[in-house]
């Protein structure tokens, strides 16, 4: 497999100048990245597909071993703050359990038993997706996992370094990334786990988007949870309805800190409605905005019409 085996023109690396090694591995940092370009067919449809699946009860569940699960855990980790993604639909799948996540643990990448064991209790259904990571593709854990996830029905993505290994195979979803020959032989958490850092980044931002969680490049599903994040916050709703800070910061804290919200109601809705409108459209602030717009339109031609009969 190519991410395990040495690559000529770096076999006296250790031997290099730093300035030069440092320049080495900063272009394959660049390579890795690269590479991810030639996976974005692949990358889309598999969002895609989450994203049907997911809607409003799904689980996002990681699952991985080593370097790969602990890249596969840190995207995850970020969705509750970002996107303010329900801790109770996010769901890791990790060789060794927690411990691995700061500590090597033993042969842990190798039980099958046990990665079976951790999908059968997490009860899955066709509505859940599951994110399978392994740089070479053959983690007998991460292979058997996304095996398993595979028969429960739920959606699955498998995310590999190498060409036509069984994760790639066995996944609904095969997202390849070839990012070929590592510079320190087998060091996967070099360009492979760039790689699949930027890969999960995608997949798991592009969920989010296309869930309605994210207005005009804008987190509007944050929950400003400190004092930055409120202004954050407050920025955001002054800048949506075009209203100014002061007015912003009243709707918020009407609204309980939650941002669609607090837009509709510095708009003129009243909380009722604006949460009834929201839920309506499955909390996507685009359709609302467009929704109440176009009702607006309405009412200015009927308005115009009356206004002609009555002359």
């Amino acid at each position: 497999m190519a991410t395990e085996e040495v690559d000529p023109r770096f076999a006296d690396l250790d031997g290099w100048s730093l300035a030069s090694a440092m320049e080495a591995m900063w272009e394959g940092q660049l390579a890795a990245v690269a590479a991810v370009g030639r996976a974005l067919p692949a990358i889309t449809a598999a969002t895609d597909l989450a994203k049907d699946a997911l809607r409003d009860r799904g689980r996002i569940v990681y699952v991985g071993a080593g370097t790969s699960g602990r890249v596969a855990v840190q995207d995850g980790a970020e969705l509750t703050p970002t996107f303010a993604w329900p801790r109770e639909r996010l769901h890791f799948i990790v060789a060794g359990g927690d411990s691995a996540l700061a500590t090597s643990i033993e042969g842990a990448e190798d039980d099958i038993e046990d990665a079976i064991r951790q999908i059968d209790e997490a009860r899955l259904t066709a509505q859940d997706v599951v994110i399978a990571v392994s740089a070479s593709g053959t983690t007998p854990f991460t292979v058997a996992a996304l095996q398993r996830a595979e028969a429960s029905g739920a959606v699955t993505i498998g995310l590999a370094n190498n060409a036509g290994v069984p994760l790639l195979t066995s996944a609904r979803c095969p997202v390849l990334i070839e990012t070929g020959r590592e510079l320190i032989a087998g060091s996967t958490r070099m360009k492979a786990g760039t790689a699949q850092k930027v890969v999960l980044n995608l997949i798991s931002s592009g969920i989010m988007l296309r869930l309605g969680r994210v207005y005009c490049g804008m987190m509007v599903n944050m929950q400003p949870t400190n004092a930055k994040l409120k202004r954050r916050a407050e920025a955001m709703v002054a800048q949506i309805a075009s209203c100014d800070q002061a007015q912003a910061a009243c709707a918020l804290e009407q609204a309980d800190g939650d941002i669609k919200t607090a837009v509709l109601l510095a708009l003129g809705s009243d909380k009722a409605e604006a949460e009834a409108v929201l839920k309506s459209n499955d909390g996507n602030l685009r359709r609302v905005l467009a929704e109440l717009a176009n009702d607006r339109i309405q009412r200015l031609k009927k308005g115009d019409a009356q206004s002609r009969r009555s002359r």
